[in-house]
């Protein structure tokens, strides 16, 4: 039988005396309020390093956990790794003690406010790990006292704060809501926007209890300008995964209507673009070689996974997904015909990717299409390369290692050019000039009006 989501949870303690107006939360309250709250950030990646910068600007101590030595090390040089944060910026608190970074978790015996910010990727077989948040809920409760606030960041499926992290809290005789705080606040990190960053996002919150409620959002509202309440860790869980999953099944949607233009000789950059003029109704989206990043890829399996302890089948999700991740594959057909139409066979040819990142001016090339473009066409026998000024290496899918080769040369040298990710100082003209044929994934040669006849369109 399915377990409740929200079922009522307990603020008493074992002896079943009912639960006083907390010393903890008011003691807890007041650190925060006047900002002696030591902070805690456990995972110090795309969330966990701008998130740290973000509370440390209001006057906050931080102190980074991360098992990365290298990510310790160079973030107690003041050396950021993250696009969103730049070295200056975090110098300005490292110089200071005020962020450091740590590898050990016995830091959090001293540390009133634990945030996590672990990773959470998929199985092989696309069922949800969630290892890397029981490792670091296993090591709160080691250290875990009265008065900490304890909030995970990390996207997961509903149920996960309940279900998984507050026994493993609850085990040593604490009371969640009266001695200790717990409660789901998930990221919502777009790598590489400027306009929206941790500070200026809307901030979702769900507290195990009203008293969990009232901490967690005291501390939020310190850093960040808007908090959204909502009624419990499993509601704000799902917000999360709906998010990125309307996202997911969106792109879907305009990938298959590219597959369908196709067909029919249409332009469906045209098509989407026409149709995003109208000023209600619509959202614009555009096709890709590929959904990438940690979240979009991911996370609606994470939805997926748990709607089948209910027996329920998300078929319209599980379709998008399929979509979504058949692109590669309708790429390598683009290039097979782009040579094809020169003359030449696809296995033996030299074809350069343009763009390893999963997004524009970003090194971050985790679960790319470009990866899988490359791994598809190097099993064809395809003699691939890539170009990306922000990612110099990279791991196919059967484990080998490339490197980045220099534009200059390989334009000319290519049978093919294919334009993965639209980089902003790839110059798309000189692109098109000295390229044989370019496939143009993401309709970067817009504005190129000479030799489009050696562009060819998603």
């Amino acid at each position: 039988m399915a377990s409740s989501l929200t079922k009522p949870v307990s603020t008493t303690k074992a002896t079943g005396s009912p639960a006083s107006p907390s010393v903890h939360k008011q003691a807890l309250l007041e650190k925060i309020n006047n900002r002696t709250a030591k902070v805690a950030v456990i995972g110090m990646g795309y969330v966990g390093l701008p998130l740290s910068v973000c509370v440390a600007k209001v006057g906050f101590s931080v102190t980074g956990i991360d098992v990365n030595p290298d990510r310790v090390n160079l973030i107690n040089q003041g050396e950021s790794y993250i696009n969103d944060v730049t070295s200056e910026e975090l110098r300005a608190f490292t110089d200071q003690a005020q962020i450091t970074a740590v590898t050990d978790f016995t830091v959090l015996d001293d540390m009133d406010i634990i945030i996590i910010c672990v990773p959470t990727p998929l199985t092989k077989n696309l069922d949800p790990d969630i290892s890397y948040i029981q490792y670091s809920a296993e090591h709160i409760a080691k250290h875990l006292r009265p008065g900490q606030l304890v909030t995970l960041e990390s996207t997961t499926y509903p149920g996960t704060t309940q279900e998984v992290i507050l026994p493993m809290l609850t085990k040593g005789g604490l009371a969640v809501g009266e001695d200790f705080f717990l409660a789901f606040s998930p990221e919502r990190v777009d790598p590489g926007n400027a306009r929206y960053t941790t500070h200026n996002t809307n901030k979702i919150v769900g507290g195990v209890t009203p008293a969990c409620m009232e901490v967690s959002k005291a501390f939020y509202q310190t850093s960040i300008l808007d908090i959204v309440d909502v009624s419990s860790p499993s509601c704000a869980e799902m917000v999360k995964v709906f998010e990125n999953t309307f996202r997911a099944v969106n792109i879907a949607l305009v990938n298959e209507l590219a597959l369908l233009c196709d067909k029919m000789g249409l332009n469906v950059w045209e098509v989407c673009e026409a149709a995003g003029t109208k000023p209600f109704g619509i959202l614009s989206f555009y096709p890709g070689p590929g959904v990438g990043g940690h979240c979009i890829p991911i996370d609606p399996f994470y939805l997926t996974w748990k709607a089948r302890e209910y027996n329920f089948h998300t078929r319209f999700i599980e379709l998008a997904g399929e979509i979504n991740s058949g692109m590669p594959n309708f790429v390598r057909e683009k290039v097979m015909r782009a040579l094809s139409q020169q003359g030449k066979p696809l296995k033996g040819s030299r074809v350069l990717l343009l763009g390893m990142a999963y997004k524009r001016d970003l090194s971050d090339w985790r679960h790319s299409p470009g990866i899988d473009i490359f791994t598809i066409l190097k099993r064809d026998g395809v003699d691939v390369v890539y170009h990306d000024p922000y990612v110099d290496e990279v791991i196919d899918h059967d484990g080998g290692r490339h490197q980045s080769l220099p534009l200059k040369g390989e334009l000319e040298q290519a049978d093919c050019v294919v334009i993965i990710t639209d980089h902003s100082e790839f110059v798309m003209h000189d692109i098109v000039e000295k390229s044989a044929v370019v496939v143009d994934t993401r309709n970067a040669c817009r504005n190129v009006f000479d030799n489009r006849e050696k562009i060819v369109l998603l």
